[in-house]
């Protein structure tokens, strides 16, 4: 059996063991309701929290749609871009499509 340590004194009967054992338990009551309430205020929040997050991935913002809308149209003008500038290599070069707008004087 050890022997605990109280001040400059050494406890080595059960007796003053579990005396020293019980006297320390007010000593962590605070850290343990404490912790239980916290616990008891992450799992009320936790539902909450997951509706809000559902609710987000749900809607869409003005902000989130301007940009949304923004994005869109950069991508079409990169697209007409990138063919205006296949059009005008294929009229250079002579090989328009039927539907190309050459200017006058280049062959179709």
């Amino acid at each position: 059996m050890k022997a605990i340590a109280v001040g400059n004194r050494i406890c080595d009967s059960p007796a003053m063991k579990r005396l020293a054992v019980l006297a320390s338990f007010p000593l962590l009551s605070g850290c343990i309701v404490g912790t239980v309430a916290k616990t008891a205020v992450d799992v009320a929040t936790i539902p909450v929290k997951v509706a809000s997050a559902g609710v987000d991935a749900a809607t869409t913002s003005q902000a989130e749609a301007d940009q949304n809308r923004g994005r869109e149209l950069r991508k079409e003008e990169e697209r007409r871009g990138r063919e205006a500038r296949q059009m005008a290599d294929r009229c250079a070069k002579g090989r328009a499509l039927p539907t190309d707008n050459c200017p006058a004087g280049q062959p179709h």
